[in-house]
Formats: C-alpha cells, structure tokens, sequence
C-alpha cells in the first residue's frame, strides 16, 4: 500500500482540512492518508481548542485514514523542530511521500531555496543572529537574511507567510536527512492562514473559526458553513459537555499562579525562558487581570506573540531546558490515536518494516517523551469539571485506538 503524510493541528478540522486530504490523495495517487497531529498543545504555543481524541475522531470521518500524535516534544516547538519531528515521524511510519499547504510556490521553489541555503548556510546563520540582535523575530530575521544573500528560487516563495515557513522546513527536513519520503504540496485555496474573520464561500481559516467561536457568540452558527458535519456536531457535543471550548483564558489563573509562585532563577530554568524574559513575565503577571492583557504587556518586537506563548506553555507545563535537551533527539515511538480499516490495513503491512515500536497502550510502554506527553493532556485537562476532568486523565491510559468503522459514527 502506498501512503502519503499530512502534518497538521486540526484546530479544529474545516473544510480547508478536507480538501488538503483529498487533494493529497488525489494527487499522489495514495491507498492510505496518515497524518501526525499535535497533541494537547500545539506549534503557535496555544492548548488545542478540544482533546486530541476529538480531533482524531473529526479527522477519521473526513477523508484521514490513520492519526498518529506528533509528542510535545516537537509540537510546541518553532519551525525547524516541529517539522524535523513531524517529517521523521512520517518517515518512519513508511510514507511515500507528504503534502502541504502552501500559500504561493512549487515544490521546485521549495527545493531550489534548500541547495541555495545549503551552498550558503554559514552566512546565512551569521546573517540570521545579526538581524535577531537587531530585535527582529526569528521569521523576520530569516526572511532579512534571505534577502540579504540575493539569490532566490526562480519563482520567489513568500516567507513572511508561516505555511511557506513550515513547507520549506518540511523540505529542509527530508532533505538534509536524505530520506525515502518526498515532499509535495497543494496551494491554499480561499482563506489565509492569519484571516481573522469569516470570508464568503465555504473555507475559512482555522483562526477565523476559532474566533467566531468563543469570542462572538452571534456568528457561532455561521461557523457551521466553513466545517464538515460530524466536526461541527463533535464540536457541539464537546462544548455542551465541558461548558467549554479551550482558550489561554481558562488556564491564565493557573499560570499566573505559577509565574508568581516561583521566583526568576526557577523560571531561568524553563525552556526558551531567555535574556532575563522571565523578569518581565513576572512583572506582568502582578499587573494583569486576563491573558489578553499580560499579553499585551509583555509583547515586544522581538518577543512575538506566539514565541511569548510558547514560553508560556512551556512554564504551564514545567518543561525544564535540561529535560527538553535530553528528549529532543529523534523519534523514539509511534502514538496511534486512531485508524480506520485502511490505515489498520496499512499498518498491519508495514509492522514488519517499521522499526520504533507502534504505542496503543501507553501505560505500558515506559519513554520520557511519552510521559510528557501524558503530562500535557493532564495540564490540558485542569480546565474541564471535576467529572470530565477525572475522565481526562483515566483516558491517556486507557483509551484504546480509535476505529473508525466505515458505516458506523464513533
């Protein structure tokens, strides 16, 4: 059987999600669509807006035929990581080939600016910490780096825009490590990645979604266009059952409690806390009543706000830079979450030539990485009711791989 991967959060699964996963199929005449999802926590340093067996399961009814967690290990991570982890993942799991979103750009323009950057990768690292010392963001600093060098693809790839950022280090990833699975993309339709309203038609931004969602109670319903049927009722379903749907807002009291808790030196010690950051976290934690606003205040040029938020899931969930330092390394297990009888199939074929051990039943299975894992969906819960939270935790250890059966709803 022939496989292609999908690197992707599904925060929630829309329709741009389904046309992703049936244009990758299509066009890499695949039998079977996997994709590695984030977790509890995902890549722009947010909790994902449900549970990662909601997300699997929206994923499985809409085209997806095998859901394998991306750990958090490299889901909370900037680009470079979270794609060296993803892209190995589907690597190991034996894919022919992975797919992804690209706002403008060919596969070619994406390989091209990889041998450029090859040829020139110490200048362009020199060139990279000089604009970051300037007080530019990493994005900001790698896209004036690039430009700095004068030499492009031969149709220019826009890197100010972070599906372009996260395809070429998905190219750089399989690349550089000279693996078997080869890269392809399909370019974004419609809706913009940072599109913060509802646009005409039937594809939206996951961003657009989420804000209708929780912060304009009245165009929750129109959301309901832009998603397939069984995302918009698992949503619902969710919703109704956890009275909520998860923002920063619900665990800002938790982490200011932890912010005030501990003093600069123990935050010192938290990965990506640098430069004497924590500092100013501390300070804004006194002053601030919401999330919204002690984001506001600790924003700087330099400090984005979804590199602000990374430090700040980091701290919610006590990732020292000592433990990611020992566990960042490369993929050492597959987490199924789910499949149906295809991606069953397909992994009933492959066992033998898949070399990390396959993990259905984590509490058997002893890694540090896994157990952050199960960590994360630990903090991720804290926000539900005492009952759902309970279920929560029992659930990382006792929920069995989903199976999607092909005439039956979950």
């Amino acid at each position: 059987m022939k496989a292609v991967g999908l690197i992707v959060e599904y925060n929630p699964f829309h329709n741009g999600h389904l046309y992703h996963a049936q244009q990758s199929r299509q066009q890499s005449g695949a039998d079977c669509v996997i994709a590695v999802m984030s977790g509890s926590f995902l890549q722009r340093g947010e909790p994902a807006i449900v549970n990662k067996w909601s997300r699997a399961a929206m994923a499985l009814h809409n085209g997806v035929d095998l859901v394998m967690e991306l750990p958090y290990i490299y889901s909370t991570q900037h680009a470079e990581h979270f794609a060296a982890g993803a892209v190995s993942l589907l690597e190991a799991i034996k894919c022919d080939a992975f797919c992804f979103g690209s706002e403008n750009g060919s596969i070619s323009s994406f390989k091209q600016l990889y041998e450029i950057m090859s040829q020139h990768e110490t200048t362009l690292n020199e060139l990279i910490r000089q604009y970051s010392k300037e007080g530019n963001s990493y994005p900001r600093a790698f896209s004036l780096a690039l430009q700095s060098l004068n030499v492009s693809p031969n149709h220019e790839i826009d890197l100010s825009m972070p599906n372009n950022i996260l395809g070429f280090q998905y190219v750089r990833a399989a690349l550089s490590n000279q693996f078997h699975i080869q890269p392809s993309l399909i370019n974004r339709v419609a809706a913009h990645y940072h599109d913060a309203n509802l646009p005409s038609g039937h594809i939206a931004s996951a961003t657009s979604i989420r804000r209708a969602l929780m912060d304009q109670a009245d165009e929750k319903n129109s959301v309901q266009s832009f998603m397939p049927v069984y995302s918009w009722n698992e949503l619902n379903e969710y919703a109704a059952k956890n009275s909520l749907l998860h923002s920063w807002e619900h665990y800002w009291p938790f982490l200011q409690y932890t912010l005030l808790a501990h003093s600069a030196e123990q935050l010192g010690d938290i990965y990506e806390v640098e430069e004497g950051i924590q500092y100013r976290l501390k300070e804004a934690a006194v002053l601030s009543k919401s999330f919204e606003e002690f984001m506001t205040k600790v924003k700087t040029k330099r400090y984005t706000y979804t590199r602000i938020q990374r430090i700040c899931v980091h701290i919610l969930n006590n990732v020292s830079k000592q433990q990611m330092k020992q566990l960042m390394h490369k993929p050492s297990f597959i987490r199924i979450l789910g499949f149906n009888e295809t991606g069953r199939q397909y992994l009933s074929e492959k066992k033998k030539q898949i070399e990390l051990p396959i993990v259905t039943k984590p509490g058997s299975f002893k890694d540090e990485a896994l157990a952050l894992d199960i960590h994360a969906a630990a903090v991720h819960s804290l926000v539900l009711p005492p009952e759902q939270r309970l279920q929560a935790l029992q659930r990382e250890y006792q929920q069995p791989i989903i199976l999607k059966k092909d005439s039956s709803r979950l």
